[in-house]
């Protein structure tokens, strides 16, 4: 009876350790690190990669507290591993475009917001618009009723072309400039709507391709993102630059998918050089990822790039500054 209890009480030292289950939990990290990089060959194994600056910091937080206990060998595995992540995550804040750099054309703004089509706040919305005055206004998640409760951007955006849904998948672009060509346009096997649209800026002719991939929340939808994604080179291939693309692509920057994007479309991501601006879930910080994206060609410059306020979606606004260039 005695030996019994001794081993029950030593079986749950073992289990309540607290060296054992931070060195534990820093590896199951360290798993998803490396998971992460597979994430063109099995669809669950991408979701690994959207949570580089998660694990990071919970890996380098763990080494740090092995290494103050003297536990040497797990702290420096670990910090290894997170210095993996580390080494993904720079290259946001390195290069682009100098903010307030000069440029040869008037400054233009953009603003992206996926309003939520359940639990947006129409009233904060509309506020935020006003305050940030963008010329070109891309909402994605718009229903019926939504375009209802926008109604007072008609006067400031006369110029528009939308796409409303019962689903998640309305979209819109509003726009302070008249649209020379604007047309609703299906790309890949999903069937949702896209926006291509031109505009003449001073004797230029800006191409705007705003779209919304479906979210990656099972083999079928990740599917249907994945192949949107991958088409999207094909489709932009005749446009000449320049050409902004911006959406809420439901990728990270660090998927293999979204690389596959920038490398097939030969466009650069507006957040090189300003860092992690993480956009969803709004309401989790701790799961806080950048998946609204501005993609852009040569001809533009990107003069600004920043996160908005909470409006009540359960994603951040995207606001980017920017000039047409020779």
């Amino acid at each position: 009876m005695a030996k019994a209890a001794k081993g029950k009480r030593e079986f749950l030292g073992l289990r309540l350790r607290p060296w054992g289950l931070l060195t534990a939990a820093g590896a199951l990290s360290g798993v998803g690190t490396f998971v992460g990089f597979l994430g063109g060959l099995w669809w669950p194994l991408d979701l690994f990669s959207h949570f580089r600056a998660q694990y990071f910091l919970a890996i380098a937080l763990i080494a740090v507290i092995l290494g103050i206990a003297k536990k040497r060998r797990p702290a420096l595995i670990l910090g290894a591993i997170s210095l993996v992540n580390l080494g993904v995550i720079l290259p946001l804040y390195f290069g682009g475009s100098p903010a307030g750099a000069p440029g040869d054309s008037s400054p233009l703004r953009a603003l992206l917001l996926n309003v939520n089509t359940k639990l947006g706040d129409p009233p904060r919305v509309l506020r935020l618009i006003e305050e940030t005055d963008p010329d070109f206004l891309i909402l994605e998640e718009i229903n019926s009723e939504w375009m209802q409760k926008l109604a007072p951007l008609q006067s400031t955006y006369p110029y528009r072309i939308v796409r409303t849904r019962g689903d998640n998948f309305g979209i819109g672009l509003f726009s302070k400039v008249p649209l020379a060509r604007a047309e609703i346009v299906y790309v890949g096997d999903a069937y949702v709507p896209s926006v291509i649209a031109a505009v003449e800026i001073e004797g230029r002719t800006l191409n705007i391709f705003a779209t919304h991939p479906p979210p990656p929340g099972s083999r079928e939808s990740t599917h249907w993102r994945d192949d949107q994604l991958a088409s999207i080179p094909d489709f932009l291939r005749d446009l000449s630059s320049p050409i902004l693309l911006i959406g809420d692509l439901n990728v990270t920057p660090w998927s293999y998918h979204y690389r596959k994007l920038l490398k097939g479309t030969g466009l650069r991501d507006s957040s090189r050089g300003r860092g992690l601006q993480p956009t969803w879930p709004a309401d989790i910080p701790l799961l806080w990822i950048p998946i609204d994206h501005c993609l852009y060609s040569d001809g533009i410059e990107i003069r600004g790039r920043r996160t908005g306020p909470d409006v009540g979606s359960d994603h951040f606004p995207l606001i980017v500054d920017f000039q047409l260039v020779e």
